[in-house]
């Protein structure tokens, strides 16, 4: 690691690779472990002009600027709608279905290690470091992460990062989260990966909102599919989720536009080492 300006942690540097040879910045605390700057970049052109305004690092300035120039091609820019979705998330706390996975991670055995896909702005993430050991949450927003930030919990720490990717190698976590993230992720691919990261619990949930344009995954997992998958990765399913429930989520728009979203749980333990191939 090679650290440009350090806090309480570390504001900015840039983390090292030792078996590709990859180096990933540190920015305003977050570390952004993407393999390849300049796709990120594609549909986010506006956030390198806010982390160039904001870091200080020559280095940094100019990783960010030459993955900006090796865009080979430039996409619908994001970076305003992730910011709109921090600001949704802030207005919509304390829905039934906060209270709801709240009750849930409350009541679970005392987990070591948590990994939260999806993290967005951390609310779940700081309800879960009150009870269970170190909280890791990765999100691909960056202005969802400066949020989740604020929580000044010392066991929480955030990285951006495809959940596809494996960020935390062979890792394993006693409780691996994903809140309604399976419209986003390519499911099958995703659940390959949560199941040979848990080796104790894994908490899902979803609204199943799978109509996303060009933007919608492959492959579309109902209820029933998902909790069938699970059982065949060798996971059984507790706490009353065998079957498919519609718990209300509330999502506060402006003051005249709320979206309104019936979601499914569930929650499952592994039975064994086993996994799918």
């Amino acid at each position: 690691m090679e650290i440009f300006e350090k806090k309480t942690e570390v504001v900015e540097g840039l983390l090292y690779c030792t078996s590709c040879g990859g180096k990933y910045p540190i920015i305003l605390s977050i570390p952004i472990m993407v393999e390849d700057l300049s796709s990120f970049f594609s549909i986010r052109t506006k956030l390198g002009g806010y982390i160039l305004l904001h870091v200080h690092s020559q280095k940094i300035k100019s990783l960010v600027r030459k993955s900006l120039q090796n865009i080979k091609k430039i996409g619908d820019d994001t970076t305003d709608l992730e910011k709109n979705w921090v600001s949704i998330y802030k207005k919509s706390r304390h829905s039934v279905f906060e209270k709801k996975m709240t009750k849930i991670v409350q009541g679970l055995a005392k987990c070591d290690f948590v990994m939260e896909h999806g993290c967005s702005i951390g609310t779940m993430a700081g309800i879960m470091a009150k009870r269970h050991g170190m909280i890791f949450g990765i999100d691909k927003s960056f202005f969802a992460l400066l949020e989740a930030k604020k929580h000044k919990a010392k066991n929480m720490d955030f990285f951006l990062a495809d959940s596809l990717s494996k960020p935390f190698g062979s890792m394993k976590f006693d409780l691996v989260v994903a809140l309604n993230v399976l419209e986003l992720i390519e499911p099958l691919q995703f659940l390959k990966t949560i199941g040979m990261q848990s080796r104790r619990f894994l908490l899902l949930s979803d609204p199943y909102d799978y109509e996303r344009g060009k933007s919608s995954v492959k492959t579309r997992l109902d209820g029933k599919t998902l909790r069938t998958k699970l059982k065949q990765m060798r996971f059984k399913l507790i706490c009353g989720t065998g079957k498919p429930s519609f718990i209300s989520w509330k999502l506060n728009v402006n003051s005249r536009l709320e979206l309104s979203y019936m979601v499914d749980l569930i929650l499952a333990v592994i039975l064994s080492k086993g996994r799918i191939k």
